[in-house]
């Protein structure tokens, strides 16, 4: 009788990726990817010692596609928000392990790759290296963030999406200006948090540079 076959770790991590394309990172599971693959769970916990760490690997196969052609152009700005629209596009297509992204980061070689860069391009920035910790560190944040959040609406279904454009609109049009005076002025002009996410990215992504940009000419 022929033994099971055996999986190389790449070949689960695609296996893991098709299958979080149809299903969210909470309700994926070990269990079901195993499924999938035709073994047991057993077998995969060989190559990944948790749910976690397995997710972890997979969106850090994502940040390593992100990265896949990139050269460094531009003055330091230029690259880090070149390098941010990479990785927002990349998890546009995997919206789903954004989130996991944003909650337990990753340490593969593609987490390396990113995070060089940015390094690279704040040094290159003028900034003194005793701050290039915590700068790194906020613009980590907010990129994260940002996309986290984009990935969040991207993944309803069509139905919610416009249950929740009702709800924001008897919210906002319908509110009682005596008790609500600011937002039934500017109750037409208010835009809901799902419209127009990618210049919204890039002004928040822009406006924080240029905060970085200020702290760096001498006063």
């Amino acid at each position: 009788m022929a033994g099971r076959r055996r999986w190389s770790t790449e070949e689960i991590l695609d296996s893991a990726t098709e299958l979080l394309r149809t299903s969210d990172a909470e309700s994926f599971s070990v269990r079901k990817l195993a499924a999938a693959l035709g073994t047991d769970s057993s077998s995969l916990y060989r190559h990944f010692r948790s749910k976690t760490e397995l997710l972890r690997a997979v969106a850090d196969r994502i940040l390593e596609a992100a990265m896949d052609g990139y050269r460094p152009e531009g003055d330091w700005k230029q690259r880090i928000t070149a390098l941010a629209l990479r990785v927002r596009e990349a998890f546009g297509h995997q919206p789903q392990l954004a989130a996991i992204w944003g909650r337990y980061a990753s340490g593969g070689a593609g987490s390396r790759l990113i995070v060089e860069e940015v390094l690279q391009a704040l040094r290159a920035s003028g900034l003194p290296d005793e701050e290039i910790p915590v700068r790194y560190h906020r613009l980590a944040v907010l990129i994260a963030a940002l996309i986290a959040s984009e990935a969040g609406v991207s993944t309803i279904t069509p139905e919610e999406y416009e249950q929740g454009m009702e709800l924001f609109r008897v919210a906002v049009l319908g509110a009682d200006p005596e008790r609500f005076p600011a937002l039934a002025h500017f109750a037409r002009a208010v835009r809901p948090l799902g419209a127009d996410r990618g210049a919204a990215f890039e002004e928040i992504l822009a406006a924080h540079l240029a905060q970085i940009e200020a702290a760096i000419r001498p006063s």
